[in-house]
């Protein structure tokens, strides 16, 4: 045990004369064997510029929000955006999400014949695990990771984010997560369908998409 045995030389170069045994006895009373928790280091990230996509599908935005029930049990919302024009193509609410769940809510995506160049998203655990960086990598999707702290460099699902909690989440009170996902997809449904965006030329984000298909 390397810590262990550092302790042992600095205390016989002070002068005190315990064994290995006793040192090791203080050693676990104090918790020092204990295995001290590191945060993942997250490699230095490149400013991305958050253009206007110039086609469907070319880059979607992807990042979690957080809620808590009427029982105060906490679920996670991961909601998946077209940057094109802003349709929503997921909001999946569950108590936990891991990288492993993401992988298969994009898989499902991708049966539906929407597939990405580029996915954007932040630096969350779920996120920067590498079993998503190779799977992403295996189906020829760049994941692109905005700076910590910048959260303006992924803007339009920033702003989509405000409008859910405004609209869902903020304006309602849920006892069950059925409920959550029963009015996520009421929202959805609006939202893609029947809400007008001033930067879409005040049309919803599926007639923007049809109008510039049939172009």
């Amino acid at each position: 045990m390397e810590g262990q045995d550092m302790f042992y030389k600095r205390i016989r170069r002070e002068g005190i004369v315990w064994n290995h045994k006793r040192v090791e006895r203080v050693y676990k009373l104090m918790g020092l064997n204990k295995k001290k928790r590191t945060r993942k280091r997250i490699p230095a990230r490149v400013k991305q510029p958050l253009v206007v996509p110039s086609f469907p599908d070319q880059t979607w935005s992807m990042d979690f929000m957080s809620d808590r029930l009427m029982n105060g049990r906490r679920f996670r919302v991961l909601n998946i955006i077209d940057d094109y024009n802003r349709e929503i193509l997921r909001i999946e609410p569950y108590f936990t999400i891991t990288a492993v769940r993401v992988i298969s809510i994009i898989e499902r995506l991708i049966k539906e014949n929407r597939k990405p160049l580029a996915i954007r998203v932040d630096n969350g655990p779920e996120f920067i695990a590498e079993v998503l960086k190779e799977w992403c990598s295996s189906n020829e999707i760049e994941l692109r990771f905005i700076q910590p702290g910048r959260p303006m460099q992924n803007g339009y699902i920033e702003r989509f984010n405000r409008s859910y909690r405004q609209d869902v989440l903020d304006a309602n009170l849920f006892a069950f997560l059925s409920e959550v996902k029963m009015k996520s997809d009421e929202f959805e449904e609006d939202y893609n369908l029947h809400r007008p965006h001033d930067s879409l030329g005040d049309l919803s984000p599926v007639e923007y998409r049809l109008k510039n298909s049939a172009a």
